[in-house]
C-alpha cells in the first residue's frame, strides 16, 4: 500500500467520523432516557418519538413543511424545463455568460439575502405579505430553481439533443413538436431526479423560512430549532425524522441518477 492510497484512506476515514458522529449522537440522544451533564445518556426509551407524535405543533409544522416544498417543485417545473431549454440553446449559440450565472447562483447569493431583501419588500403598506404561506412558496421555489434548472442543462448537454433536433426539423417537425416529442421524454428521469432534490432542499431549509414564516405557517425545521430550548431527548428525536426525510431523498435521488446514467 503506497503512502498516497494510506493518505486518502486516513483523511475520508476523518471526514466520515466528522459526518457520522453527529448523527450518531442524535440516534442515541433519541432513545436515551435522561441526558443532562453527561457524555451520554443514560436509560433506553422510545417515548421521545411517541411524544413528537402526539405534539400537534410538529404535525402542523410537517404539513406546512411538505405544502411547501410539494408547490415549490410544481412551481419549479413550470420555469425550469423552459429555462434550461432557452439557456441550453443560448450557451450553443455562444450566450453561455446566462447559464453561467445561473449555474453560480446558488453559492454567489446567500439565501439570507434573498429573505432580507423580501422582508423589505413585503413588509409594507403597498405588499403585506411577510408571514403568508404564497411568499414563503415564493421564496422556496426561488431558491431551489437553480438547481433543477442546473441538473436539466447537464442532462441536455450530456445528450446533445442538437443532432435529433436537427433531424425531427428535416423530417417538418416544428419547434413545439420538438419540445414535447424529443425534449420532454429526454428528460423525464432527470427531472424527476432535481424535483426529489429540490424537495430536500425546501423541506430542511432553515434561514429563509425563519425570516419568512409567520407562528400560522411554521415550518418542522423551525419548530425544530424550538425544540432544543426544551427536553434533549425530545428535539433528537424530532431531529432524526428530518435526517430520515432528507436521506430518504437523497437516495431515491442518486439511484435517479444512476439508472439515468
Amino acid at each position: 500500500m503506497t503512502l498516497e492510497t494510506t493518505l486518502v484512506r486516513g483523511i475520508s476515514l476523518i471526514y466520515g467520523l466528522y459526518l457520522l458522529l453527529p448523527i450518531a449522537l442524535l440516534l442515541v440522544g433519541s432513545l436515551g432516557g435522561n441526558w443532562t451533564n453527561t457524555l451520554l445518556p443514560t436509560g433506553v426509551t422510545g417515548q421521545w418519538y411517541v411524544d413528537l407524535w402526539l405534539d400537534t405543533s410538529f404535525r402542523k409544522a410537517f404539513v406546512s413543511s411538505l405544502v411547501v416544498a410539494l408547490s415549490a417543485c410544481a412551481i419549479n417545473t413550470v420555469l425550469a424545463l423552459p429555462l434550461a431549454y432557452a439557456l441550453y440553446h443560448g450557451a450553443r449559440r455562444g450566450g453561455s455568460l446566462a447559464a453561467r450565472i445561473v449555474s453560480a447562483t446558488p453559492v454567489a447569493v446567500p439565501p439570507i439575502t434573498m429573505a432580507f431583501g423580501y422582508m423589505i419588500v413585503f413588509n409594507t403598506d403597498l405588499a403585506p405579505w411577510l408571514g403568508s404561506m404564497p411568499l414563503l412558496i415564493a421564496a422556496h421555489a426561488i431558491l431551489t430553481l437553480p438547481y433543477l434548472t442546473n441538473t436539466l442543462l447537464s442532462d441536455l448537454r450530456h445528450l446533445d439533443l442538437g443532432r435529433l433536433e436537427q433531424a425531427a426539423a428535416t423530417l417538418g417537425a416544428s419547434g413545439w413538436q420538438q419540445f414535447t416529442g424529443i425534449v420532454l421524454p429526454s428528460l423525464r428521469q432527470s427531472l424527476i431526479s432535481g424535483l426529489v432534490m429540490v424537495a430536500a432542499i425546501s423541506v430542511g431549509e432553515f434561514g429563509v423560512s425563519n425570516l419568512l414564516t409567520s407562528f400560522q405557517n411554521r415550518t418542522y425545521p423551525v419548530v425544530l430549532l424550538q425544540a432544543f430550548y426544551g427536553a434533549t431527548g425530545f428535539a433528537c428525536a424530532a431531529t432524526v425524522i428530518l435526517l430520515v426525510l432528507a436521506s430518504a431523498s437523497a437516495l431515491l435521488s442518486s439511484s435517479l441518477v444512476k439508472q439515468r446514467t
